[in-house]
C-alpha cells in the first residue's frame, strides 16, 4: 500500500485539538506528515504572539513535534518559490509539498491553493475537515481508536469523547459528526 504523503499547513498546526488529532492520526500510520521549518515555525510563532502559549511551552511543543516526527521536516530552497503558481504568501507550502512528494496539502486557506495551480503537480488542497473525514472513510476503526486514545490521554482537563468531539466540531464539523455517530 502506498503511503499518503501530506503537507500540513501552519493554520492546521495552530489549533490545539485539530493539531493533536492530525498528529495522532499520523502516529497511527494513517498518513505521513510533512512540513517545512517555516510552516512549523509560523505555527509556533503565532501560538506565542496570540498568547496561547508561553515561549517556553511553545518551544517544548515544537521539540516534541520534531522528536515524534523526525522525518517530517523538509528543507525548501527559496529558488523554488518564484516558480510556484499559487498565492505568493503560500508558495513555500506548495514548494514543501513538491519536495515531500506529497499528494495532499491540508489547509484552511484553500483559496491560496487553486486547483489549476496544483493540478500540474498532482497535488490536492483539502480542508482539515475533508482530510479527516476521508481518513475516517478509509480507516473507520483506526480513526475511532485515534480519537479514543487521544481523549484517554487528556488530563487537563479530562473529558469524554463526546465533549472532545464537540470542541473539535468547530474546526472539523463533518468529521466530528461522523465520529459522534459511532460513539
Amino acid at each position: 500500500m502506498a503511503v499518503l504523503r501530506v503537507v500540513l499547513d501552519s493554520c492546521v498546526l495552530y489549533p490545539m485539538y485539530l493539531r493533536d488529532t492530525l498528529l495522532c492520526a499520523a502516529e497511527a500510520n494513517l498518513y505521513r506528515p510533512h512540513w517545512s521549518e517555516k510552516i512549523l515555525g509560523d505555527a509556533i510563532r503565532n501560538l506565542i504572539e496570540d498568547g496561547r502559549m508561553t515561549q517556553q511551552k511553545a518551544e517544548r511543543l515544537e521539540q516534541q513535534i520534531k522528536t515524534s516526527f523526525p522525518e517530517a521536516e523538509i528543507s525548501v530552497t527559496s529558488l523554488l518559490l518564484p516558480c510556484m503558481p499559487n498565492h505568493e504568501g503560500d508558495r513555500h507550502v506548495l514548494a514543501a509539498a513538491l519536495i515531500a512528494k506529497a499528494h495532499v496539502i491540508v489547509t484552511d486557506n484553500l483559496r491560496h491553493f487553486p486547483s489549476e495551480a496544483l493540478e500540474p503537480f498532482r497535488i490536492e488542497a483539502q480542508s482539515p475537515d475533508r482530510f479527516l473525514t476521508s481518513l475516517f472513510d478509509l480507516f473507520p476503526e483506526s480513526m475511532s481508536e485515534v480519537i479514543s486514545r487521544q481523549v484517554s490521554a487528556m488530563r487537563k482537563p479530562p473529558m469524554t469523547v463526546l465533549n472532545f468531539l464537540e470542541l473539535l466540531e468547530k474546526a472539523v464539523p463533518t468529521f466530528a459528526t461522523r465520529m459522534r455517530d459511532i460513539f
